[in-house]
């Protein structure tokens, strides 16, 4: 790692880093949300193929895979609005 040697307040020489750079987030494979979405649609599919299609059907199963992607949509933009993953430049 390269780094820079400044002086601070006090006049003492300090290394640190040259360079710090960041992702957005980390990647959605990497996270819980992404399990817990692909359980939640398995588990949907799975019960509207063993229940009865009077109660629920494929419809209803789909209107509710629908509504869990918007869901996971919606949670990884909030994840990636405002958080950092950081890294030093020679760590590419």
């Amino acid at each position: 790692m390269s780094t820079n040697v400044h002086t601070d307040n006090a006049g003492q020489s300090k290394a640190r880093p040259e360079r710090r750079v960041s992702t957005e987030t980390k990647a959605s494979f990497k996270s819980s949300e992404l399990i817990a979405y692909v359980l939640a649609v398995l588990g949907v599919l799975i019960a509207s193929a063993v229940v009865d299609a009077s109660d629920f059907g494929p419809q209803e199963a789909w209107f509710y895979v629908t509504l869990l992607t918007i869901g996971y949509m919606v949670s990884r933009g909030l994840a990636k609005s405002g958080s950092r993953e950081f890294f030093d430049d020679d760590n590419r």
